[in-house]
């Protein structure tokens, strides 16, 4: 009996742990020109840092907006909670390989002028929990 109960609590731990799951909206607005360079330095090194730290891709996007298309780049993220994100992107910011990818894309110059990021919790009917 001892077993299924601790197998029981394991599995409703689980499932805490899942409703807690937030996601991250961000949006990039970039200099003039460095849309591509962005989206090399994502394909090329920052999912692959992300996963590193616990920071889940569930997609990246373009808008069809004509002027937006030429300079923004919209992402999300799954942290397993808020605390967990926050603590991802400290982890992830000292990265001594994400330091380095920056700075190597951005030796000609910035490539992100603003950057606007919402935390967001999956309403009861969201197909992502």
């Amino acid at each position: 009996m001892t077993r299924r109960l601790l197998l029981l609590s394991l599995l409703l731990s689980g499932l805490a742990l899942a409703q807690n799951r937030v996601y991250e909206l961000r949006t990039y607005t970039c200099h003039d020109g460095k849309l591509e360079a962005l989206k090399a330095r994502f394909r090329d090194h920052t999912i692959a840092i992300f996963k590193r730290h616990g920071m889940e891709s569930i997609g990246y996007w373009v808008p069809q907006d004509p002027e937006k298309s030429k300079n923004t780049l919209i992402y999300i993220l799954a942290h397993p909670s808020l605390e967990a994100a926050r603590k991802n992107w400290a982890a992830f910011q000292s990265d001594p390989e994400w330091v380095k990818a920056r700075a190597e894309s951005e030796a000609a110059g910035p490539i992100v002028q603003k950057v606007e990021s919402v935390y967001m919790d999956p309403t009861e009917f969201s197909a992502l929990k």
